[in-house]
C-alpha cells in the first residue's frame, strides 16, 4: 500500500498498557479501516502489531507500516542490527518505513552529525535489500536535516509534533520545500487543544467533533496526522474527519492560535522527548 493511499495513520505508543489489550486495540484499529500504522523499537509495541496483523489476515501489502530506530540504535552497525531486531519483532520481511527517531541524544559532546549519516547509509544499503521501501525522519528540524541533504541524501518523511497551537510553521515549510511528506504526531495536542473555544466553536459550526476539527485542518494543509485512540468509537469518528471541509477564513484562525498543548519534547534539548 502506498501512503498517499490513506488519510490517516494511527500510532501505536501505549505506555503502561497490558500486551494483550494493546494487540486488542490494534485489532479494533484494522478492523475500523485503519492501513497505516506507525511504531518504534522505543514504543515497544512492534511484537504485538506483528500479532495483530497476523490475526488479522489482512494481506501484507494492504498495510503500510513505519517504524523507528531509537537514539541508541544510531551509528551503521547499531541500525543495520536494531532493524533486524524490528523485523523479527514485527515478524515481517520488509517495513514500508523506516525513521530515525530523533536527531541528537542526550550527550552535548556527541557528533550526531556523524552518527546520523553513518545510520542514513545502513538504512539506504537496507533499502536497497529490499527490507525497507521508503526512508525517512522524526523530530528532525530543518538544521538536523541539512546534513543529510548536504550529504545527499533525500529523506522522504519527517514526523513532527503538530497540532492546532503548535504549527512549527518553519520546520513544515522546509520539510515541504524537501518534497517530505510531514507528518503530524500528537496532533490533538495530547487532549490539550480538545477544550479551547475556537475549536469548540468550529465543532458546533461544521457538526463535527473537535478532533475531526484538528485532523481537517491539519490535512488541508498538507500534513499527515497520526492518531492514537483506544476505543471503537473514537477510531471511527477519526476516520471520519475527511468530510469536513474547513473554509480558509477558519483555518486561518486556527493557524493563529496562541501555543496549546506543546509537550515540551524538544530535539535540542539535553534530554529529547519520547514520541
Amino acid at each position: 500500500m502506498k501512503k498517499s493511499e490513506v488519510n490517516l495513520g494511527f500510532g501505536c505508543f501505549f505506555p503502561g498498557t497490558e500486551r494483550e489489550q494493546v494487540t486488542e486495540i490494534l485489532l479494533q484499529a484494522l478492523d475500523a479501516g485503519y492501513r497505516y500504522f506507525d511504531t518504534a523499537s522505543f514504543y515497544f509495541t512492534e511484537e504485538q502489531l506483528g500479532e495483530a496483523l497476523r490475526q488479522s489476515k489482512i494481506p501484507r501489502e494492504d498495510v503500510y507500516i513505519a517504524t523507528k530506530l531509537w537514539i541508541s540504535e544510531r551509528g551503521y552497525d547499531a541500525a543495520n542490527a536494531a532493524l533486524e531486531r524490528s523485523l523479527t519483532r514485527l515478524g515481517l520481511d520488509y517495513v514500508d518505513a523506516y525513521l530515525i527517531h530523533w536527531p541528537k541524544g542526550p550527550d552535548p559532546d556527541e557528533d550526531w552529525i556523524s552518527l546520523d549519516i553513518a545510520t542514513w547509509q545502513a538504512m539506504e544499503e537496507q533499502k536497497a535489500k529490499g527490507r525497507v521501501r521508503e526512508l525517512g525522519l522524526s523530530n528532525f528540524l530543518p538544521h538536523h536535516l541539512q546534513p543529510l541533504l548536504d550529504a545527499g541524501y533525500q529523506p522522504v518523511i519527517n514526523q513532527l509534533e503538530l497540532h492546532p497551537g503548535y504549527g512549527q510553521e518553519y520546520a513544515v515549510a522546509k520539510s515541504l520545500e524537501q518534497g517530505m511528506q510531514v507528518q503530524a504526531w500528537s496532533p490533538l495536542g495530547r487532549g490539550a487543544v480538545l477544550d479551547h473555544p475556537l475549536l469548540l466553536e468550529l465543532a458546533a459550526k461544521y457538526g463535527a467533533s473537535v478532533s475531526q476539527i484538528c485532523l481537517a485542518y491539519l490535512k488541508q494543509r498538507g500534513i499527515f496526522p497520526i492518531v492514537k485512540a483506544s476505543s471503537l468509537k473514537r477510531m471511527q469518528e477519526n476516520l471520519a474527519f475527511t468530510a469536513v471541509k474547513l473554509t480558509a477564513e477558519d483555518i486561518s484562525k486556527i493557524a493563529c492560535l496562541p501555543q496549546i498543548g506543546y509537550s515540551g519534547e524538544h530535539p535540542d534539548d539535553s534530554m529529547p522527548g519520547h514520541k
